[in-house]
């Protein structure tokens, strides 16, 4: 793991000159024990007067620097979700606001019976709501569509013995 995080600390630092961002960044560990939960074991945190550029559009920018740049240092996809790029704590923000959204939704699928269907997300996003209703017993979770359409359905869970309500 030590050569990847050389890798990517020189290609970020070579982005930025070539680039002309006012960006700083540094390299550190994750908050928790990944073995322990889904949070990442190494964190790219920038910081800076172009901040505000990586985080337009929900981080577009953020979530392209951070795949081209682990593209480009080959690292190995199983590896992926334990390096993640954040700029003033959006990421934990967002997993922070996705999780109340998802508790939301669940919460009016279970009232209504109906599904709940969730706009368009990133892999990223949508494994978050997954992740947040794994444990609830009343509703399921599936990814639907395709590329950039994809999104989250909540449905009710089928009671034991008895199978799913067509919609």
């Amino acid at each position: 793991m030590e050569s990847y995080l050389a890798s990517i600390e020189g290609l970020i630092g070579q982005i930025i000159r070539a680039g002309k961002f006012e960006l700083s960044f540094s390299i550190h560990k994750g908050h928790e024990e990944p073995a322990k939960s889904e949070a990442p074991e190494f964190i790219v945190d920038f910081a800076g007067p172009d901040s505000g550029l990586l985080l337009e559009k929900n981080g577009a920018v953020l979530d392209a620097l951070e795949h081209v740049v682990l593209k480009a240092v080959r690292l190995e996809e199983d590896l992926f979700g334990r390096i993640t790029f954040d700029c003033q704590d959006w990421r934990r923000l967002r997993a922070e606001e996705l999780t109340m959204i998802a508790q939301m939704a669940a919460e009016r699928v279970r009232e209504t019976g109906e599904p709940f269907t969730m706009n368009p997300m990133t892999p990223r996003e949508r494994r978050l709501i997954h992740l947040a209703l794994r444990d609830q017993i009343n509703v399921r979770t599936a990814s639907e569509g395709r590329g950039s359409e994809r999104r989250v359905v909540i449905h009710p869970a089928s009671p034991p013995g008895r199978p799913p309500r067509e919609p």
